[in-house]
């Protein structure tokens, strides 16, 4: 190839280079653009709000929103900050990420490695669970939440969000583990290693891509839930879903836009950290299990 074409090349491949980070820079920016209306609302107080544009910057930086969206109370005590209601969610969202995990982590490891009578039919049972909408089991959950004890509070929310996470992690697991040698269990089980010893010192090691992946989904999940946070918790162990969307439909004098807005932002906090810290890990994850179905 001769220079004037290895230069015509270079050319076109940094005009490719640069019209593609162009792209990718606008698809960003309108991807941000509610969150930058929502942050310089949350900034403005509700006059500067009423006179002024959606881009528009706040003519002081007023923090008061932020404030009432997490402490604050309205009058008459029928609503409140989101404050009590964050924590609920954290007692939520905890228990019932490692609870699934685990057990989708075992469920996986049997069915892929410890085939029984039946293996294939218990896991197409839970491949289904994956299909059913969450508007079929409310009636059916709420009669078992009833039957144990615990509706209406938060150890409720947990069952809920465990019973129906299993089916997703352990779909996640299961595919992961494919992937892991045959070999190498039934080394493992003629040196005398039982199940969760090959368990615990084989697959654990190995599993932290796809741990990673499902902590991500079931805390997405869980923590943006709505539909059971407000069908299966009470007043005061609402999820903070529940409390933002209380908050929002309620006003006394005025609605006040920067207090959505903050609580808002608030609310969306824990999700956006978690995929900022460990979503580059997300999609290697989801990829490790790829090779095998």
């Amino acid at each position: 190839m001769s220079n004037i074409a290895k230069r015509q090349t270079s050319t076109l491949d940094k005009v490719l280079r640069i019209a593609l980070y162009v792209t990718l820079l606008a698809m960003a920016l309108v991807y941000l653009a509610p969150f930058v209306v929502m942050l310089l609302t949350s900034l403005k107080d509700v006059e500067e709000i009423r006179s002024g544009t959606l881009l528009s910057l706040p003519a002081s930086l007023d923090f008061y929103a932020w404030g009432k969206a997490w402490s604050g109370a309205c009058t008459g005590g029928t609503c409140e900050g989101i404050a009590p209601y964050f924590l609920n969610s954290f007692q939520i969202v905890i228990p019932a990420v490692l609870i699934s995990t685990i057990v989708g982590a075992l469920n996986g490891y049997v069915i892929s490695h410890w085939k029984f009578r039946g293996s294939n039919l218990f896991f197409a049972a839970l491949l289904l669970g994956c299909f059913i909408p969450f508007q079929v089991i409310l009636l059916p959950m709420a009669r078992t939440l009833g039957w144990l004890g615990i509706a209406n509070t938060t150890t409720g929310l947990v069952f809920v969000h465990v019973v129906y996470g299993v089916a997703f992690t352990t779909l996640f697991f299961r595919n992961f583990y494919q992937a892991v040698p045959a070999e190498l269990v039934k080394a493992a089980r003629l040196d005398g290693a039982g199940f969760f010893t090959i368990f615990y010192r084989i697959i654990l090691p190995i599993s932290t891509p796809i741990i990673v992946v499902t902590i991500i989904w079931q805390f997405t999940q869980i923590w943006n839930d709505f539909l059971f946070g407000v069908a299966f918790s009470g007043f005061d162990t609402q999820p903070v879903t529940v409390a933002l969307n209380n908050l929002v439909n309620t006003s006394f004098g005025g609605k006040e836009y920067n207090v959505d807005m903050a609580a808002a932002i608030i609310a969306a906090l824990p999700t956006l950290l978690v995929y900022v810290l460990a979503g580059k890990y997300f999609v290697r994850g989801l990829t490790a299990g790829a090779v095998k179905g």
